[in-house]
């Protein structure tokens, strides 16, 4: 089960709003969501947890390139929004899984490799690392050094929004 939450910097502090995402497919949707909660396109975040397997943040500033942060890519891989998130920060293309690479378009049985691509170990590109991924600075302008943030675990954002100082603003939505 997934829990989100933006959390909107604005001159009063942290306003928190729980996040639907089931229309959310890319990283871009996940930041335009982002900038719609902004307050005069100040710091937002997007928090997604996944029970305890692991949690993601990831971080808009205005219109800036949103800045991720996963803390277990591998258990992220097994979940959808993980695993979204995951293919970004590798980059890889989604358009590369679509159902024309399924077809059978080579002329080979039942879309088998050909004989030259059997053998061939999967590309490293598709491999996951273990652990942490993507950018462990985002919140250290914000109270979250990286050493704290790949600390983390348990209730990772509860951790979080009390060093924001917004946990009541993000229990709230909870």
């Amino acid at each position: 089960m997934y829990f989100a939450a933006l959390l909107a910097r604005s001159d009063d502090g942290w306003q928190a709003s729980d996040t639907d995402l089931d229309n959310v497919e890319t990283l871009s949707d996940l930041a335009d969501l982002a900038r719609e909660a902004a307050v005069d396109d100040d710091t937002v975040l997007v928090l997604i947890e996944q029970e305890d397997a692991w949690f993601g943040i990831i971080r808009v500033d205005g219109e800036d390139d949103p800045r991720v942060f996963l803390s277990d890519a591998t258990a992220a891989a097994r979940s959808s929004y993980g695993a979204l998130l995951v293919d970004e920060l590798l980059g890889r293309d989604k358009a590369e899984d679509d159902d024309l690479d399924t077809l059978d378009l080579d002329g080979t049985e039942d879309g088998e490799p050909e004989t030259e691509d059997r053998d061939e170990e999967p590309e490293a590109a598709e491999a996951v690392p273990s652990g942490p991924l993507g950018d462990s600075h985002l919140l250290d302008d914000v109270g979250v050094g990286e050493k704290q943030l790949l600390a983390l675990d348990g209730d990772a954002l509860g951790e979080i929004a009390d060093a924001l100082g917004c946990t009541e603003v993000l229990e709230a939505v909870r």
